[in-house]
């Protein structure tokens, strides 16, 4: 029996590894340095494995898991969030034989910018924003005049810090936060799109593009539609192929009131597109591209994550008036987490995040992704 180690057991992207991974043969392990009952909790997991946080412990981490793949006889890594960083960093350190999800740290770094990726993308076949690096408020300004601009830092998750300006930068604007450098970047109005894939030595392997149809503000979706998009999937192809990229990609995307797509920014990890792949779809061959073509979900079902939906969901839909389309939309769709034993995991979870962002006096954001972040600043040699 196969084995794999999945990374970054917090996230419910990885549970949904695990479930499937485990439905289609394997054994499967899970790792983290932060509470992951939710995931470990899960039948599907056969072993759960605490790392040290890679973000203030580098060696130490990257040593933990050579102890776990040598200890677990694991054949493939799979790591969900930013930890893929670290893991590619000191890919060397890890047993030769092992299979990674993951490329060069080099490659990483260019995508995970908001500025250099850009450029890496201007000749795959989308509408690529104009954008200039600046370190002020002031240089932002003289870049964009009176157009309408979003401001970023270069290296940020989940729409932190990031300002949205249709009217252009108005004169009372605060400064901007030092955050290394910020991205300007013309602003694209019109319907939010994502898509998810995985790809083997530049050959997509799986993809899926999807609607974030419910956000927690400017954040984190938790309703997942799947939809058509020929022009997304061509330019993911010609993306990993002109990279000759191995590992999870994925991106986001604008499409205009005329239609056109532009693609905004990309993460080389995991992200909840993933939830929209059934449990025997062939999504662990694809990340050893034994697949003669791209895996894609084969059914078109809208994924949610159901406490979120009934909450702020809920509460966003009766703010905006939209509970008609609320109710639809729930019962369409099927949640991800799934029994009542993951849900036990989730709220033990929650509970030590809480008390962990108490206790360092952060946002519960932030105690949940402190530890694992990778700003583009240098890593120490292994």
């Amino acid at each position: 029996m196969p084995a794999v180690l999945i990374l970054g057991a917090r996230a419910p992207v990885a549970l949904d590894h695990a479930r499937r991974f485990a439905h289609q043969g394997w054994r499967v392990c899970v790792a983290d340095s932060i509470s992951c009952r939710g995931t470990s909790w899960s039948r599907a997991v056969h072993a759960t494995v605490r790392l040290p946080p890679p973000r203030s412990e580098p060696r130490a981490f990257v040593n933990a898991i050579r102890r776990a793949v040598e200890e677990h006889r694991i054949d493939l890594l799979v790591p969900t969030c930013e930890e893929v960083f670290y893991v590619s960093r000191y890919r060397s350190a890890l047993p030769a034989q092992l299979t990674v999800a993951t490329d060069r740290f080099d490659k990483l770094q260019a995508l995970h910018s908001k500025l250099e990726f850009l450029k890496l993308a201007a000749d795959c076949g989308a509408k690529v924003p104009s954008s200039c690096g600046v370190m002020s408020l002031g240089e932002a300004r003289a870049w964009a005049g009176r157009r309408a601009v979003v401001l970023k830092p270069e290296f940020s998750r989940f729409g932190v810090y990031v300002r949205l300006y249709p009217e252009g930068i108005p004169d009372d604007a605060p400064e901007l936060a030092e955050q290394g450098r910020w991205v300007a970047q013309e602003f694209c109005q019109g319907e939010e799109l994502c898509s998810y894939s995985v790809a083997v030595e530049g050959r997509l392997t799986a993809h899926v593009a999807y609607r974030p149809a419910y956000r927690l503000s400017r954040s984190s979706s938790f309703y997942f539609d799947p939809v058509a998009e020929p022009a997304i999937r061509a330019f993911v192809e010609r993306f990993v192929g002109k990279m000759q990229y191995t590992g999870q990609i994925s991106f986001d995307w604008v499409r205009g009131r005329d239609g056109t797509l532009a693609v905004l920014e990309c993460n080389p990890r995991a992200i909840s597109g993933l939830h929209l792949f059934a449990m025997t779809d062939a999504l662990p061959a694809a990340f050893q591209g034994a697949v003669a073509a791209p895996v894609e979900p084969s059914t078109r079902e809208a994924r949610m994550i159901t406490p979120v939906m009934l909450t702020a969901g809920l509460v966003t839909a009766a703010r905006e008036k939209r509970l008609s389309q609320w109710r639809y939309d729930f019962r369409r769709a099927r949640d991800v987490l799934g029994d009542a034993r993951t849900l036990a995991g989730i709220v033990a979870d929650l509970f030590s995040h809480g008390t962990r962002a108490l206790r360092r006096g952060c946002s519960v954001r932030e105690a949940t992704t402190w530890d694992i972040e990778w700003d583009g600043e240098n890593l120490p040699e292994c």
